[in-house]
């Protein structure tokens, strides 16, 4: 069988992605309208055998960061962390100021980030994979 077409332990188990990721535009915004809530998520695929451990930091234009932020992506899944739900001790991201993400991963994932807008009743929907560095 040609080697592209094995399923091998070697292929099942290797983690696919990057251990840095940065996302430079992050916004919630503030308003919903209609029954779907405007929002933001970190969408991480996990394709290892190993738990992933992250650690997220955000920056701001206007403040210092809130670090410390640690999520779980269990292995071979995947997990949307909505920025909203992220805290630092007791702070939060307030909806409508601008802000920036770093994610550092204890092994190699996949990231892609989404944010759905629903200001308006033609709601905009908006993904793109983060900028990996590692």
């Amino acid at each position: 069988m040609p080697q592209d077409q094995t399923n091998s332990s070697a292929h099942r188990t290797s983690a696919t992605g990057h251990t840095f990721w940065v996302i430079p535009d992050g916004y919630i915004p503030p308003d919903s309208s209609g029954s779907l809530e405007s929002h933001e998520s970190i969408c991480v695929l996990n394709t290892g055998t190993v738990d992933a451990q992250l650690q997220i930091t955000i920056y701001f234009e206007d403040r210092e960061p809130l670090e410390d932020i640690v999520a779980e992506v269990p292995a071979r899944r995947t997990k949307h962390i909505r920025t909203a739900s992220l805290s630092s001790g007791e702070q939060l991201i307030p909806p409508g100021v601008p802000y920036a993400i770093t994610v550092s991963s204890s092994v190699p994932v996949i990231i892609q980030y989404s944010r759905l807008d629903t200001t308006q009743p033609e709601l905009a929907l908006m993904s793109v994979m983060a900028f990996p560095l590692g």
